[in-house]
Parts: structure tokens; sequence; C-alpha cells
């Protein structure tokens, strides 16, 4: 009845949950939206009864218009997560290969595992950053899709313009490179690849970006992909139909149309995070540009703190979410009250 690699698929493990804790184990924003987004959400409730606009038309437009492009070079999707998975449905067959780096993204795999393809993850250089010559060098004739997350989830790290450059300057014109930049808004490094001006040289790049993150719009799941109009309308053919609701859709819309009070928000969250990079460095946190904070599984076992699956269960007993993977610990960056909270809790568990 199943296909005989379904279990080879990895499964996805959300953050932790737990109504009674402080929640820095998902890459959320800790407030609600905008009050007129919500105002937004509220009335496209009230016609709840109708299927959305299929083709997503006015968000693609306000999109476009954000961008500089135009509607036909955006492509909305239910989330980036769905996005990203259309992107290795266009380009890979079984067979083929999908390299992205590691520690990344931890859907990439799954991405394509899906469509039959072969997950090519390439480690992350000494520095916590994506290895760009190294993804180069792994590029094969079988290479349908490279994902580039910048800044990188769960490490916050980036790549330069000049790196980036160097990279798709040997990455062959016929192979789809993902930019992945959900965490865009958080960026302030003075020299970061912007999708917007690199596909202007390279047109095999796709930006890719969401609104679950600075938007806060996680629960309502909608990400969209931008770049040249033939590659938008051929991903395009991969989506299944009323794939981004009516409420979702509406606030979106209503998100980009209140820049001026997202960017408060999005500065207290870069005071934060820079806040925790400075708290933590006898820890050795590489230098971050998201909404999020890395600590090394090898700076955490020579601080004698244990595993990070052992120091994330000491900070849930302290009453702090924070998400463990085998390289590390991710904290992500919130308010002020949720950063005291969290460094209580650290303070708690260095102590011990």
């Amino acid at each position: 009845m199943f296909r005989d690699d379904l279990d080879l698929l990895p499964t996805y493990i959300p953050g932790a949950v737990d109504e009674n804790a402080v929640k820095l184990s998902s890459n959320e924003s800790a407030h609600p939206p905008l009050p007129e987004v919500v105002t937004a959400m509220q009335d496209a409730a009230a016609c709840a009864n109708r299927y959305p606009d299929m083709s997503v038309s006015k968000l693609r437009q306000v999109l476009a218009d954000h961008l500089g492009y135009s509607p036909e070079q955006v492509l909305v999707g239910n989330g980036s997560t769905t996005v990203c998975q259309q992107l290795a449905q266009v380009t890979c067959q079984p067979g083929d290969e999908v390299i992205f780096p590691w520690r990344s993204f931890e859907a990439y795999p799954i991405f394509a595992l899906m469509v039959g393809a072969r997950p090519v993850p390439v480690p992350l250089d000494a520095d916590h950053r994506v290895d760009l010559p190294a993804m180069a060098a792994a590029v094969t004739d079988k290479t349908k899709l490279v994902f580039v997350c910048n800044p990188n989830n769960p490490t916050g790290t980036t790549v330069t313009t000049e790196e980036f450059a160097a990279f798709m300057d040997q990455i062959p014109a016929n192979v789809l490179v993902a930019l992945d930049e959900a965490y865009f808004e958080y960026n302030r490094a003075a020299d970061s690849p912007v999708s917007t001006e690199v596909m202007k040289k390279y047109p095999n790049v796709i930006g890719v970006r969401t609104f679950s993150k600075a938007y806060g719009l996680a629960g309502a799941r909608v990400g969209y992909a931008f770049g040249d109009k033939d590659i938008i309308a051929a991903i395009a053919r991969t989506s299944t139909p009323f794939n981004v609701n009516a409420i979702a859709q509406a606030g979106a819309i209503a998100s980009i149309q209140s820049q001026r009070s997202l960017q408060s928000r999005i500065a207290e969250t870069i005071v934060e995070r820079d806040r925790l990079v400075a708290e933590l460095a006898d820890f050795g946190v590489p230098h971050s540009e998201a909404n999020l904070v890395w600590i090394p599984r090898e700076n955490l076992l020579a601080a004698c703190l244990g595993t990070p699956q052992e120091v994330t269960k000491n900070l849930a007993a302290e009453g702090v979410l924070v998400r463990a993977f085998d390289e590390g610990i991710r904290i992500t960056a919130t308010t002020a009250q949720e950063t005291d909270a969290f460094l209580r809790a650290w303070a708690a568990v260095t102590a011990v």
C-alpha cells in the first residue's frame, strides 16, 4: 500500500510546548499580530463560507510592489515550507540530488526524500557558517536544487555578497538555487546577499521569504517565492488548489501595509538578540543576524554543562524551553521579559 522508502523520511520535530513555561523553542514572534492585521483577519473570517482567491492575486500584487517586481514573478504558498517543497517537486525526480548546508533548516532533507531525490548535506564551516565553497564542490551532474539559508537557522550566521557571487559563478545555470531568507527582516549585516539584487545577475536564483517570523503570522501559514517569471510559472504548476486561506491572505496584506509598526517590533527583537549574544559570549556563541542565538555542542561540553538535550531538560525544569539539536541548542530572541527569564534560568543551570 505504501512507498518502499517511506520509513526513510525523517519526522519534523517542532519546538517543545508547555503553557506554563517561557517558549523560546520555536523561531516565532512572542507578540500577537499587529492590531490592524487582526482586524483584517477578523473581517476575512466573516466570509469564510467562500473559497479564497485561488490565484492570491491581491497579495501577489502587494508583494510585487513591495519587492519591485511584477505579480508574475511572485508565488505565494502555505508557508515558506510548502514553497520550498514545491521547489523540490518542480526540479527533482528519483535519482536527482538536493544540496543544502547542515545543520540548517531540518526540513531540507525531507523535501528531497519526498520526491525520491538524494539529500546531500554539507557541513557548516568551523565558524558555524554556511560553507559555500564546499557546497559548490558537492555539485554533480545530478544536482537539481541547492538551498542556501541566509541568515542560517539554527546558527544565525550569514555569508557575504562576495562569497555568494563566487559560489554562484560555480553553479551551472540549469541548477536552481533557493536563497532562503526566512529571517531576512532581522538581518543587519553590512555585507550580505539580498535575493532581489543577486538574481539580477543570476536568473537561476529564487528568493524565499515568510510571514511566520518578523510578521508574527506563524499560525496563519503564508510564505512566498520570487524571481524569474518562467521559473515562478513552473513552480505554480505544483500548487494545490486554494492552498492559501482567505484569513491568511488578509493578514499578510495588512502586515505588508504596516511596515512602520512592524519595524519597531523587529528593532526590539534585534536588541534582545544582541543582548543574548553578549550575555552568552563566554560560551562561544557565533554572531547572529536572525531572531535566534546558537550555543554549539562542543562549548556546552567544554563548560561541563552536558549534552544539548541535557541542558535543554535542565532549562525546562527552570521554566524555559529552548530547542536541542545534536549539534547545539538554539534560543529564540523575543522580548526583554522573556530574555530576563532565560538568563535567570541559564544562571541557575550553569551554577550547578
